[in-house]
């Protein structure tokens, strides 16, 4: 794998993204979570995991130059296709999965954490869905999981403005589990995993089956919905002009079409 490692230790597996400098989400990334998830599948010995991005960042979004190279909705709908599968993956996993998130969480690094069980943030972390200021949406479930922890007034005020919160404020709202100091960071997110993996392995997997039971049954068609739009907003020409702003870095002149 070209942008991940991870290791066993113990009975937790702990995983870094490593794609400096921003860690952004491109398809080898993707691909690569998935053969990690497919290779600690195979470890039946594993019973949590932990989620980290190397460097500055946990992850700040999704690979925007990388958009450039699709071609109509389809293409786009299809890399949302792709993000939200994995993602859901996540979600479904066996065993937990947690985020340990510095730095930023943004976009697609924040769509990730929220598919993890639980998150753990330094106080001074980033955490926003920016896809707006882009001219584009979320793409990987932002809009139906960000309201599932802040609630939807939050959610619209956090999608339409773009802004980021602050990791205090994530734990305050319920979008992280516990917002720490950046040196307690790593320590408490594997104190945390071995606590879960201290526990009967089986009863872990059936916790994991069970608990998401108590989502909306109409999380699927919102996420199928999400893919659609998706498409159907990369399209537009404001979408192109978001992303052309963004890397000649400057402010970009949106015409609402």
């Amino acid at each position: 794998m070209e942008h991940l490692t991870w290791k066993q230790e113990g009975n937790v597996a702990s995983v870094t993204i490593q794609s400096p400098p921003a860690n952004a989400l491109s398809s080898g990334i993707l691909q690569d979570l998935s053969t990690v998830l497919d290779e600690i599948e195979k470890g039946s010995s594993i019973k949590a995991v932990v989620l980290r991005g190397e460097g500055k960042f946990f992850s700040a979004g999704a690979d925007i130059k990388e958009f450039t190279t699709l071609q109509g909705e389809s293409d786009y709908a299809g890399l949302a296709k792709k993000g939200q599968d994995l993602f859901n993956r996540i979600e479904t996993f066996h065993v937990p999965v947690i985020a340990s998130i510095h730095g930023a969480a943004l976009g697609g690094g924040l769509e990730l954490a929220m598919s993890c069980h639980v998150r753990v943030v330094t106080k001074n972390a980033k955490l926003g869905l920016p896809e707006l200021n882009l001219g584009i949406i979320p793409g990987f479930a932002g809009t139906q999981r960000l309201p599932r922890y802040v609630g939807l007034p939050k959610a619209y005020e956090m999608v339409l403005t773009g802004e980021p919160i602050s990791g205090e404020e994530a734990a305050r709202l319920g979008l992280a589990n516990h917002a720490v100091s950046d040196e307690e960071l790593e320590a408490f997110s594997m104190k945390l995993a071995n606590k879960f993996a201290s526990k009967s392995g089986p009863s872990i997997n059936a916790v994991m089956k069970l608990l998401p039971f108590a989502q909306t049954s109409q999380f699927k068609e919102g996420v199928e919905a999400e893919a659609v739009e998706f498409g159907k907003v990369f399209g537009n020409s404001d979408a192109k002009e978001g992303i052309a702003a963004f890397i000649e870095k400057r402010k970009p002149n949106f015409k609402d079409q």
